[in-house]
C-alpha cells in the first residue's frame, strides 16, 4: 500500500474529518503493532500528513492515546454495558453481552487484537486507562443478578458471579483476536478454521459452553 504524500500547512480547526482520520489511523496502528512502538511520526506518516498536523489536534502522544480510548474504545464498552439493567433473566443478560461483543467487533474489527495486546496483557498501555472507565455500577448489577439467581436455585451455585464476565471476555475476544493474528499462518490447522469462522457459529459455541459446559444434554458431569 502506497503511503500518501504528507499534506503541509496549518489545518482548519473545523476540519473534523482530519481529526477523525488521525484517530482511526492511530487506532489501527495501536491494534496492529502496539502502542509502545507507535510514534506520532508513524501516525502522521500512515495518515499522509505532517507530525505538526497531528500535534495541532493532539498536543502530545498521551493526549492522542486518551482520545483513542475515549472516542473509540469506550464506544465498545458502552455498547456492551448500556443495555444491562439487572432485571433481565441471567441467561438473557449473559447471552446479550456475547451477542453485542461479537456484533460490535464487526464494526470495530481492530478491537479484539487491541484488547488482548493493550488491556489483557501485562504491560499493556491501556490497562490502567480502561480500569478508570469500567462501569462499576453496571458490573455490580451484573454480579448481583447472578447471585440472586443462584440463591433462587436457577444457576449453578459453584459459579463465581464476579468471574462470569471475565469468562465471557476470554471466550469471545480471544478467538476473534486469534483469527486476525493467525490469518497469515495458513500452515497451522486452527488458522484456517479461525479465519473462516462464522460469527453465528462462534456465538453458538460460546453459548453452549456458558450454559451447558461439557455435559451432554440431560447428563451431569462428575466433580472428580
Amino acid at each position: 500500500m502506497t503511503t500518501p504524500a504528507p499534506v503541509r500547512g496549518r489545518p482548519l480547526a473545523s476540519d473534523q474529518d482530519s481529526r477523525e482520520k488521525l484517530l482511526d489511523t492511530a487506532t489501527l496502528l495501536f491494534s496492529s503493532q502496539g502502542i509502545a512502538v507507535t510514534t506520532v511520526a508513524a501516525v502522521a506518516r500512515q495518515a499522509g500528513v505532517t507530525a505538526a498536523m497531528v500535534h495541532y489536534y493532539f498536543k502530545n502522544r498521551d493526549q492522542l492515546i486518551e482520545a483513542v480510548v475515549d472516542e473509540r474504545v469506550s464506544l465498545f464498552i458502552r455498547s456492551i454495558w448500556e443495555p444491562i439493567n439487572g432485571d433481565q433473566p441471567p441467561e438473557q443478560m449473559i447471552m446479550g453481552i456475547v451477542d453485542r461483543m461479537i456484533s460490535t467487533t464487526e464494526k470495530m474489527p481492530w478491537m479484539p487484537a487491541l484488547w488482548v495486546r493493550e488491556v489483557l496483557s501485562d504491560g499493556g498501555q491501556l490497562r490502567e486507562r480502561m480500569v478508570r472507565r469500567v462501569p462499576l455500577a453496571k458490573l455490580m448489577l451484573f454480579a448481583d443478578n447472578i447471585a440472586r439467581s443462584q440463591q433462587a436455585g436457577q444457576l449453578n451455585p459453584q459459579l463465581q458471579p464476579d468471574l462470569i464476565f471475565v469468562s465471557v471476555i476470554g471466550l469471545t475476544m480471544l478467538p476473534l483476536a486469534m483469527a486476525r493474528t493467525l490469518k497469515d499462518r495458513p500452515s497451522l490447522p486452527i488458522a484456517h478454521k479461525l479465519a473462516l469462522m462464522d460469527k453465528a457459529l462462534l456465538a453458538r459455541h460460546i453459548k453452549a459452553l456458558l450454559l451447558h459446559g461439557l455435559a451432554m444434554p440431560g447428563a451431569t458431569l462428575s466433580d472428580d
